[in-house]
């Protein structure tokens, strides 16, 4: 199986980047998280994104607030599928984020997930990857049918209740 490249643009973004490695390790994807930022340690995620497919990587999320350049960074150097996290910042709630993670230049495309949404970045990376892996792809229709089993027993409980 191919692995899951997740770079984050500091160690701020931890909190994101758990949720995403979680449900990774929940589905048994294999993955490698580093921090490398896109301005401060720029030849280090240039290395790391230029590198990955010969690695066997498939595909990579990177996660960075305030300017978000991260991702943007990472899909200039590989033409595997980038997924963007915008992470929420100090000043404007993750908005400036999430704009830079969405803007990116034509030709140069990265996917954007929610404002802070590690675990929706790993699904996502899941699903790419699940496009060649039966196994993989099973997995996932288990996970949906189980987080709908979940929303549906709280649904009886409150009917329930009330």
């Amino acid at each position: 199986m191919k692995k899951v490249g997740i770079v984050m643009g500091s160690d701020s973004d931890l909190p994101v980047i758990q949720k995403a490695v979680d449900i990774l390790r929940e589905l048994e994807v294999p993955y490698e998280v580093h921090i490398y930022s896109a301005h401060r340690t720029p030849e280090e995620a240039k290395s790391f994104a230029a590198s990955a497919r010969e690695k066997g990587f498939g595909v990579m999320i990177a996660a960075a607030g305030m300017a978000a350049h991260l991702a943007g960074a990472v899909a200039a150097n590989t033409t595997l599928p980038v997924i963007g996290i915008p992470c929420k910042g100090p000043v404007f709630d993750g908005m400036d984020a999430l704009l830079s993670t969405v803007q990116m230049p034509s030709g140069i495309p990265v996917a954007s997930v929610a404002v802070n949404g590690g675990a929706n970045a790993a699904l996502l990376a899941a699903q790419i990857l699940a496009v060649e892996d039966s196994a993989l792809a099973a997995k996932l229709d288990a996970k949906r049918a189980a987080d709908a089993a979940k929303v549906l027993a709280k649904d009886r409980d409150i009917a329930a209740s009330l």
